[in-house]
């Protein structure tokens, strides 16, 4: 099985045989490869099919020149269950300050100017931001999307996003420094 040809014949003509081969080929590969790093069995399973349907829609963005179909394939994996840990712990997070708002009494006035003064200094120091660098901080930790993801929404190269999000976090740590 050449699974390079059959993503290229994918990207180029939606290939449905060629979709299933790659499919009966992989998925099992990649429950395997995501069970072997800790993940649950139906959450690995659920993970390699949708790793394989964005291996459907993404085929056109392949390269084999930079990396091989199995590597490829399984880098999409990886960076699906980043996401996925991403969101479950984004989800507990809000569970965890919900709980501890519901048992807080009214918060003190000190503690409300407190707040606001802090949450004014981020602004400020947000807004010293380069626009670039703003749009990278804002999609990357405001909306919670991966750094590939990033890169493929501002048609960037991940290197880039990188490097802004690396300059825009020691600008604002920088400003922010006696706020820990």
């Amino acid at each position: 099985m050449d699974a390079d040809a059959l993503i290229q014949a994918i990207a180029s003509s939606a290939d449905r045989r060629a979709f299933a081969q790659l499919f009966e080929h992989f998925a099992p590969r990649v429950k395997g490869l995501l069970m072997r790093g800790g993940t649950p069995p139906d959450l690995a399973e659920e993970l390699a099919q949708e790793t394989l349907m964005t291996v459907w829609r993404k085929a056109a963005l392949f390269d084999p020149a930079k990396a091989g179909a199995s590597t490829w394939i399984a880098t999409i994996a990886r960076n699906l269950r980043i996401d996925h840990a991403r969101r479950e712990k984004r989800s507990r997070l809000s569970q965890v300050f919900e709980i501890l708002e519901e048992d807080e009494g009214p918060e003190q006035p000190d503690a409300v100017l407190a707040g606001s003064e802090r949450d004014a200094r981020v602004r400020v120091a947000l807004k010293g931001l380069s626009k670039e660098q703003y749009r990278v901080v804002e999609l990357a930790f405001l909306e919670g999307f991966s750094h590939q993801d990033v890169a493929q929404r501002l048609s960037i190269p991940l290197g880039t996003v990188k490097s802004r999000l690396r300059l825009a976090m020691a600008h604002l740590r920088r400003h922010l420094e006696d706020l820990r």
